[in-house]
């Protein structure tokens, strides 16, 4: 893993406000978040991590390609200005997927403790977290019931 600073501080603005978690929050709170993220660069069939491990962490694509697997089964293939982990900022659990690289990847990564350091003065971002999470839910009721 090589980190390194090549994007400028409006570039993670914006990358923010694209993603749905954060598309209510004003830009001076992204620009606060912004500072937060660390840029990460991996190749091709890297795992970022594995199902069972500590999470502490969410990832953005910036760029690239993420497979999230559980076991032999693909859960999802996430592009450019998605994201994934989310769950792992609000605890420590274990993850409950993999994740690996299926094209070289240019990734954001925030972690647990100075997110929730910025949740206790910006309530705005814990409104757009629950917001996702109550999306996914929904969306996850919702299928076991259409089966």
């Amino acid at each position: 893993m090589m980190e390194n600073g090549n994007l400028l501080l409006i570039e993670k603005v914006l990358l923010l406000k694209s993603i749905s978690i954060f598309s209510d929050t004003p830009e001076n709170i992204l620009a606060q978040v912004a500072h937060l993220l660390h840029e990460i660069e991996l190749d091709e069939n890297v795992l970022i991590f594995n199902e069972g491990d500590i999470g502490n962490c969410m990832y953005i694509i910036y760029h690239g390609t993420v497979q999230i697997n559980k076991g032999n089964q693909t859960l999802a293939v996430l592009n450019d200005k998605e994201f994934f982990g989310e769950l792992s900022l609000l605890d420590t659990e274990t993850r409950s997927a993999s994740a690996t690289t299926s094209k070289p990847c240019f990734l954001l990564r925030i972690d647990q403790d100075p997110f929730f350091e910025l949740l206790d003065t910006q309530p705005e971002i814990a409104r757009g977290v629950i917001r996702i999470l109550s999306k996914r839910l929904r969306n996850l009721n919702e299928k076991m019931l259409s089966k």
